[in-house]
């Protein structure tokens, strides 16, 4: 949030992340699974030690101040240096993803992550200072370690917040469980507009969006501005890379501006799509990407924020004009 701390938002509520934007941005993220059931208790059942010389692993909760900005961090020791923190979790193929928050001396190496044994995890370097650390790899493994197991992982006192492991290719933001695993919907947002806000007979709409990772396979994420069944004008970023804006009248395409090679990336990219009868024009980033001269314009009376799978994406801002933007204004506007 605006101070920097980790916040637990309400369902219907739309969480805004100032992470890299001081105004704040709307963040939109598909629907995950944290599968610790106890994410922030790693006394709690589930979690376990493994040593080869007797050693143990201390843990004391509520220890010190967390990300939330509570006193909520769990404190882990390893008393013996071939000694093993680790959860046991089953129902996950493929992808995943691990986090967690951790805090040491600066300098100190820590391993996380999942493998075939508690020994397992990448190592990262701590710098003194609350960190969000993640594992990414294609596994059927069973085992989530934080260990120091080893003579090159000196993090032997560390703070831990807010553990999670969820089935994807990235990282989320983090979901806190207490007793099961807990599931996050996919985000949208959406707004019946006044009547004259929406141009019944032209107008353009403008997205200001940083999109954090578009994964391979997945469905879409975008905006449109939506009428009665069967009348919609959208744009829609595919995960491959792909952009498209499409207009619906009447139950049919009229607009199919679609380019398979655009090959959208991650990070900012601003989007316009004007519309007027027989004047359709998509902009990204200062170019167009596509025209349509042959159009009629639908009937449309609200502006729907949609998310789906595919990548996570924050909005930085959107707007919503009641004329066609000239070719000009479109240009300054969309440049990054």
């Amino acid at each position: 949030n605006q101070s920097g701390l980790i916040e637990t938002v309400g369902s219907g509520i739309p969480r805004i992340d100032f992470q890299g934007n001081t105004k704040g941005a709307l963040l939109l993220e598909p629907s995950r699974t944290n599968s610790i059931t106890y994410s922030n208790d790693l006394n709690a059942s589930g979690w376990n030690t493994f040593s080869v010389d007797g050693g143990t692993v201390a843990r004391t909760l509520n220890y010190g101040i967390s990300p939330s900005g509570k006193q909520d961090s769990t404190r882990v020791v390893f008393d013996t240096q071939f000694v093993s923190l680790y959860y046991s979790f089953s129902g996950i193929s493929g992808d995943a993803s691990a986090t967690m928050y951790v805090k040491g001396g600066a300098g100190k190496v820590i391993a996380f992550g999942f493998g075939s044994d508690v020994s397992f995890g990448q190592e990262f370097t701590l710098n003194g200072q609350w960190q969000r650390i993640e594992f990414n790899a294609t596994s059927t493994n069973t085992t989530l370690n934080i260990t120091a197991w080893g003579s090159t992982r000196t993090a032997s006192d560390i703070e831990v917040y807010g553990v999670q492991l969820e089935a994807g290719s990235y990282a989320t933001s983090y979901i806190p469980t207490s007793g099961s695993a807990v599931t996050r919907v996919a985000d949208s947002c959406s707004q019946t507009t006044p009547d004259g806000v929406i141009g019944q007979t032209e107008g353009t709409v403008f997205a200001d969006v940083n999109v954090s990772s578009i994964e391979s396979v997945g469905v879409y994420s975008g905006w449109k501005i939506d009428g009665t069944s069967g009348n919609q004008i959208a744009f829609i970023m595919y995960p491959t890379g792909r952009i498209q804006a499409t207009v619906f009248n009447g139950g049919s395409l009229v607009v199919n501006i679609n380019d398979n090679n655009y090959g959208l990336t991650s990070g900012i990219h601003k989007i316009a799509f004007a519309y007027k009868q027989n004047d359709y024009i998509l902009y990204v980033d200062g170019s167009v990407v596509g025209s349509n001269t042959s159009a009629t314009v639908p009937i449309v009376n609200d502006f729907d924020i949609s998310y789906l799978n595919g990548g996570s994406i924050k909005y930085n801002q959107t707007k919503i004009y009641n004329t066609r933007l000239s070719n000009s204004e479109l240009i300054a506007l969309t440049q990054v």
